[in-house]
């Protein structure tokens, strides 16, 4: 029997504070031992500065031999007073003591035991802070990348993403794996728990509003539904799916892809080409490597290159897109570039480290 999806199965549905934990911000981690030492550097303080205030005012207080405060005493009665322990045998006679210990040290007694049940807090504070920001997040969320799967083909395409200048924050990651989200969430990247066959899950991840969507899927059925589903909810975001059948690439077209790649059927035939052209194979590996060498690149003509011809021009070009059409170089429509055109070309990719001992 197939169960309804109830109001709160769906993600959509529910208030952001109880997205914490399917929407993952990422934000700086602490270690351990890292915020042990700050809550105990915390308690130091504040039993530090109660110490300073009771030995300060110390003619105000009596113990039962009836003798003044030692500095010993007051560390003592800061101590057992910070810990609600209070065994009675110092007190604040003068009116200036008590009216210190009402608005002095109880406010140091409560700080004292927000750091000893810190664990605690700190949890709460954390989805505190996490819905919050989620909260933020998807209110501004504009023109981001979408990445559902995030296996070799997800990391691949969220390494040239991030190449291309987008930062990290920018890119959503969907997957049902959480060892895969933990992997994005240390790279930056934003990530959402769940399957990207899920309407309310991909809403969630803001595809309606984002610029583009990467579907990585392991499987074509799954790809199929997710790139449809996308489609519907953003007509105008470029969707780029990944299939391994070629047959199944026009179900994808007509699903509404922009662009399919056949990951199959392209990794058997660079395995061929490199039983007996290696060199080709290495060198179509640098043309789609993003990080350093040649890589394939598209920008829009300059208006002093608007009538020339795209062949004889400084930058190997290799074709022309013009309106959402893709002409190659050698093709009777690529023989003058038009106004508005773009051009794919190859440039050199210059690795950072190069950059800095240049600069």
């Amino acid at each position: 029997m197939i169960r309804r999806l109830t109001a709160s199965d769906r993600l959509t549905d529910r208030p952001d504070h109880s997205l914490v934990g399917v929407i993952r911000i990422p934000e700086g981690t602490v270690s351990p031992v890292t915020a042990i030492v700050r809550r105990v550097i915390g308690a130091v303080l504040a039993l530090v500065a109660a110490v300073v205030i009771v030995y300060i005012d110390r003619d105000g207080y009596r113990d039962v031999n009836g003798d003044g405060l030692s500095l010993l005493d007051a560390i003592y009665y800061a101590t057992v007073s910070l810990s609600t322990t209070g065994y009675g045998d110092i007190t604040p006679w003068s009116p200036s003591a008590r009216l210190v210990n009402v608005l002095v040290i109880t406010p140091l007694r409560v700080l004292f035991l927000i750091v000893l049940v810190g664990t605690t807090l700190a949890v709460l504070t954390e989805r505190s802070r996490q819905a919050f920001k989620i909260q933020v997040w998807r209110k501004k969320v504009r023109d981001h990348v979408v990445v559902v799967g995030f296996g070799t083909k997800g990391r691949s395409a969220v390494s040239a993403v991030l190449t291309d200048g987008m930062k990290p924050g920018q890119i959503v990651i969907v997957d049902t794996d959480q060892n895969s989200l933990d992997a994005a969430s240390a790279l930056g990247l934003v990530t959402v728990h769940g399957s990207g066959t899920r309407s309310d899950v991909l809403r969630v991840a803001g595809v309606d509003r984002a610029r583009a969507v990467v579907v990585a899927a392991n499987r074509d059925d799954s790809a199929v539904l997710i790139t449809l589903t996308a489609r519907e909810m953003a007509p105008k975001a470029q969707i780029v799916s990944a299939v391994r059948e070629a047959e199944n690439v026009h179900l994808l077209r007509q699903s509404g892809a922009d662009s399919v790649v056949v990951s199959s059927e392209t990794a058997g035939r660079l395995l061929g080409m490199a039983t007996h052209t290696p060199n080709v194979v290495d060198m179509v590996e640098d043309l789609i490597t993003p990080d350093s060498g040649l890589a394939i690149a598209e920008r829009d003509v300059e208006p002093d290159e608007v009538g020339g011809s795209p062949r004889h021009m400084s930058e190997i070009v290799l074709g022309v897109v013009r309106g959402k059409k893709l002409y190659r170089v050698d093709s009777v429509e690529a023989d003058a570039i038009e106004e508005g055109d773009r051009l794919l070309y190859v440039r050199k990719v210059t690795p950072p480290a190069e950059n800095e001992e240049t600069s």
